[in-house]
């Protein structure tokens, strides 16, 4: 019994030694949550944004790391499954104990992991447009709001060098984002004096294959001797099948437009892009942008992901912005404590890839530039309009009633993220 004893303690203080080996260990690195789907049907755009970060890490690390420290990754897989993906956040946080999370695609699953993120105070970092109506203390909206992508393009499109579309097909995935950006752009074409019978509205499951009927459809409802523009909100590996079709029932771009909102150089690199030469995105930035940085930062992706063929996109510019801006504060903060960081988050400024600047704001999206361009037959886009300087993105859209009194502002004394403003503010 005694000899027991004896063997149960040496073991629970090998345990002891051995746990307190394991937090000295884990508190020599600076860890970083890396949450993106490596399967499933958002694998096909947010794998290459799992690869960005391991190279913006390893960047980071090659410079020294940071206050001191080497940057570990933790890279986990929610598997496009958005229930998941809360799971994964947790462990990340409350497991790995990482000091801070880049990811996410869908709004869907951003929905699902801001509870965690606001309830352990973690901090994550999201890449990827979104539809704004939202605005929390614990996330960092890196993509475009809406009035940073969605708005831009159609006004674009009404426009006489973008062929003066007078009927819109908005077609998206059926989930958040795609029904919340098109309430917004249906609002606001009904303010520019579109009648809601030149208003085609479709939604689709994720993962989407059979578009035969529904390209027929837009077919049909453009032969009303409109001009007719389509708006994509469609995401992940549906779109591959949507631009098949496309092209398999001629509907070419100077006939019925189709601009893009989740369709980038990753996504174009397994269509072939022939007979979609014309068809329009709209994002932040574009690979083919001529900029020094731009070059620059391409050439050291290359190296490191050992092929030159690999693509670089909006949401990888956006994680390479937000995580330059994250190691910028912690820097200024002097510590990766959640609450310091945040406030020294406010105002960061980093030059972004088209060579620019990007800046925090305090209602958490960025300042950013607007681009539009046509996808050429070697996967690229060539800029065919940009703003003249950033935008300011909107959490809160002016476009819906209810959303265009709210203001968001993370410092004091407002502290919130959906405050009524003032009345001096509203007029």
């Amino acid at each position: 019994m005694f000899k027991s004893l004896k063997i149960l303690a040496a073991a629970g203080a090998l345990a002891g030694s051995l746990t307190m080996a394991t937090t000295a260990q884990a508190a020599d690195t600076i860890k970083v949550g890396i949450l993106h789907s490596l399967s499933g049907t958002m694998a096909i755009s947010e794998t290459a944004l799992k690869d960005v970060m391991l190279f913006l890490i390893d960047e980071q690390n090659k410079k020294g790391g940071l206050l001191g420290k080497q940057i570990e990754p933790v890279v986990v897989d929610p598997a496009s499954d958005w229930p998941l993906f809360a799971e994964k956040a947790r462990e990340l946080i409350e497991q790995h104990k990482v000091d801070v999370v880049f990811g996410n695609w869908t709004s869907v699953s951003r929905k699902s992991v801001l509870p965690v993120f606001e309830e352990l105070n973690g901090m994550l970092f999201y890449p990827v447009q979104y539809e704004g109506e939202e605005s929390s203390r614990n996330i960092f909206y890196t993509g475009a709001a809406p009035n940073q992508q969605a708005i831009p393009a159609v006004e674009y499109l009404m426009s006489e060098d973008g062929g003066e579309a007078k009927r819109w097909v908005l077609a998206g995935t059926d989930y958040v984002y795609p029904r919340t950006t098109n309430k917004i752009l249906e609002a606001f074409l009904k303010a520019k004096g579109v009648p809601a019978s030149d208003i085609m509205i479709n939604y689709t499951p994720f993962g989407h294959s059979d578009w035969q009927t529904i390209v027929s459809d837009i077919k049909k409802f453009a032969a009303a001797g409109k001009k007719t523009a389509v708006v994509s909100t469609i995401n992940g590996d549906a779109n591959v099948p949507f631009y098949k079709e496309l092209a398999n029932q001629g509907i070419k771009a100077e006939d019925i437009p189709v601009v893009a909102f989740s369709v980038g150089e990753e996504e174009l690199a397994g269509i072939d892009t022939g007979p979609l030469v014309g068809h329009l995105a709209a994002w932040n930035y574009f690979m083919s942008v001529d900029d020094d940085t731009n070059s620059d930062v391409i050439s050291k992706w290359h190296a490191f992901i050992g092929d030159d063929a690999r693509v670089f996109n909006d949401p990888m510019e956006a994680h390479y912005i937000g995580f330059n801006m994250w190691v910028q504060a912690v820097e200024q903060a002097g510590t990766t404590n959640i609450d310091a960081v945040r406030q020294a988050m406010y105002g960061q400024e980093v030059k972004n890839l088209t060579g620019g600047p990007a800046v925090m704001n305090v209602n958490h999206p960025l300042s950013k530039p607007v681009l539009i361009g046509e996808i050429q037959d070697d996967g690229q886009f060539a800029t065919v309009w940009e703003t003249d300087g950033v935008v300011v993105g909107d959490a809160w859209s002016d476009f819906i009633p209810e959303s265009a009194k709210l203001t968001a502002d993370w410092t004091y004394p407002w502290v919130c993220g959906n405050c009524e403003k003032p009345k001096h503010l509203t007029n």
